[in-house]
């Protein structure tokens, strides 16, 4: 069967491999097509994993040959998470299912940017579901980024009224945006790319702020603002916005300085400080990406004189597979005009695009059922 397997940064090749025979419990699905996630283009440009690694895990496919004990059949068509947690260790009892030895060992078989894949029975048991008929295959790929999003919403314990703030406004920040929205709270989006910004309104967000008019020569943004100087905002766009302004827009709209909680959504170091501006004090920061540096960070004295929390969220446990594609289904989640389409032969322009930021994400057709 066709693949293509990592070569070198930013490089995948093209090559036949060996098909996975179906020897034990599991199933082989013909793979319609594979979303390229921001994990794998980390993966690629940082050179993170062995040469021959086929990537891709946002799936859906065809079960074309099946032995199980579950009700799948021949024909289904299927979305799945990548990896299935023991539920019996320590990381499992408290709901740290990313973290588990087995989630971390457990994989699709050899990856998603190939023609077939091998999933396992407990694949089958925990992480696989039936496509509802309304939903295209490019619209149920977006399952399993979904939700990571919800999961890490859940894990912020965020209520209605709540202000919550997005920084990065890819695929995953418009869809956090989306589901956040959902559980009550109002959103505020910050982003480089106009387009981006222009999208995040259509997708319902309630202010959208371009991120190089945030900067600030304030150390901090929990100062008292004069009230009687707050004016509101009459448009999602501002290119003389400052962050002090931007405070104030929450002020006049929520009663509130800053938001109470924020979700990093982008890859950029810069976006660290930014979170600090913008939490309340007692406030919530969840850090959902990676970035280049290892160094940079959150300062200690921040996070202890403010009573901040800060935390990391990493790939979603199966209620939350189960949850996101209801919220799909009942397009609550919308993503039409979020993806490019590519061939399986375009792939590496898929990966260019993606790392140029011409596109917001990419699906790749893969075959064509």
């Amino acid at each position: 069967m066709k693949a293509f397997l990592y070569k070198a940064k930013n490089h995948l090749e093209a090559k036949n491999i060996e098909k996975t025979a179906l020897e034990k419990d599991g199933a082989i699905i013909k793979v319609s097509g594979c979303g390229l996630c921001g994990s794998d283009i980390v993966k690629l440009k940082e050179g993170l994993v062995k040469e021959g690694t086929v990537l891709g895990h946002e799936v859906v496919g065809i079960i074309e040959e099946i032995k199980t004990k579950t009700g799948f059949k021949i024909g289904d068509r299927v979305v799945l998470g990548h990896h299935v947690p023991c539920y019996n260790c320590v990381y499992c009892k408290n709901q740290n299912y990313s973290m588990c030895p087995e989630f971390k060992a457990s994989n699709i078989i050899p990856g998603g940017f190939c023609e077939y894949i091998y999933v396992s029975e407990r694949h089958l048991e925990d992480t696989v579901q039936k496509v509802p008929e309304n939903l295209s295959d490019i619209q149920a790929s977006f399952t399993e980024p979904s939700a990571c999003c919800l999961r890490a919403i859940r894990r912020a314990n965020i209520k209605k009224g709540d202000i919550a703030m997005v920084i990065g406004l890819g695929s995953i920040g418009l869809l956090m945006g989306q589901i956040l929205k959902s559980f009550g709270a109002s959103i505020i989006g910050c982003d480089l790319i106009e387009e981006r910004i222009k999208l995040a309104e259509k997708l319902g967000f309630d202010k959208v702020y371009n991120a190089n008019n945030l900067n600030s020569e304030q150390k901090n943004c929990h100062s008292e603002l004069d009230s009687e100087s707050v004016q509101q905002t009459k448009s999602i766009f501002n290119a003389k916005q400052t962050l002090k302004q931007v405070q104030g827009d929450i002020m006049t709209r929520y009663d509130k300085i800053n938001a109470d909680a924020v979700f990093l959504a982008s890859g950029s170091e810069k976006t660290i400080p930014l979170a600090l501006k913008c939490v309340r004090n007692g406030g919530v920061i969840c850090v959902f990406s990676s970035v280049h540096s290892s160094e940079s960070g959150f300062s200690n004295n921040e996070i202890y004189y403010r009573d901040l929390t800060v935390f990391g969220s990493y790939s979603p446990a199966s209620s939350d597979l189960k949850d996101a594609l209801e919220l799909l289904k009942h397009n609550i989640i919308k993503v039409d005009g979020l993806t490019t389409d590519y061939s399986f032969e375009e792939i590496n322009q898929a990966v260019a695009d993606t790392l140029s930021n011409r596109i917001i994400k990419a699906y790749i057709k893969i075959n064509n059922n």
